[in-house]
């Protein structure tokens, strides 16, 4: 009987931690000022550390767009765009570590507004998650960095 009380404490341990780390997800900062000028801003920012944007989805266009589709003219954004781009160094680093990273690329940075708050703009991207090995975990704190980085001179 202790060990089945155990073993459920314990898988409750585990959904709790993974309920707290789906939350922890991404890391979001919000401005004041207009959807074009920070947009402009990370796209600058992106260009500044030598970096190519080579996609921008619409996804705020698409979702209103497809929400006429599906019977939900509801907007969820009143503006949102995704700037893809990629560092050959940081991919590199983190591919050769683990070949599994090749699902952060390209990397992403969101920049949106909510209806429900029109005043702020809001600038977001994926956290990378903890890595394996030892090398691995170095490029992901490479890619935070760079990320990090970006956001900081878009927002300030």
């Amino acid at each position: 009987m202790i060990g089945k009380a155990k073993l459920l404490l314990l898988i409750g341990f585990f959904l709790c931690s993974g309920v707290a780390a789906a939350e922890d997800f991404h890391v979001t900062h919000s401005v004041t000022g207009t959807f074009e000028d920070v947009r402009d801003n990370v796209a600058n920012a992106i260009t500044n550390q030598g970096l190519v944007i080579n996609n921008v989805s619409h996804i705020g266009d698409m979702l209103l767009r497809t929400g006429r589709d599906v019977g939900d003219r509801s907007p969820i954004f009143i503006n949102a765009e995704i700037l893809e781009f990629c560092s050959s160094v940081v991919s590199r680093e983190s591919m050769k570590a683990d070949p599994n990273a090749i699902v952060f690329c390209p990397y992403g940075i969101s920049v949106y507004v909510l209806p429900s708050d029109p005043g702020k703009v809001y600038v977001s991207y994926r956290k990378p998650v903890a890595a394996s090995t030892p090398q691995a975990k170095k490029a992901m704190r490479s890619l935070e960095k760079l990320m990090h980085d970006i956001v900081q001179e878009a927002i300030q």
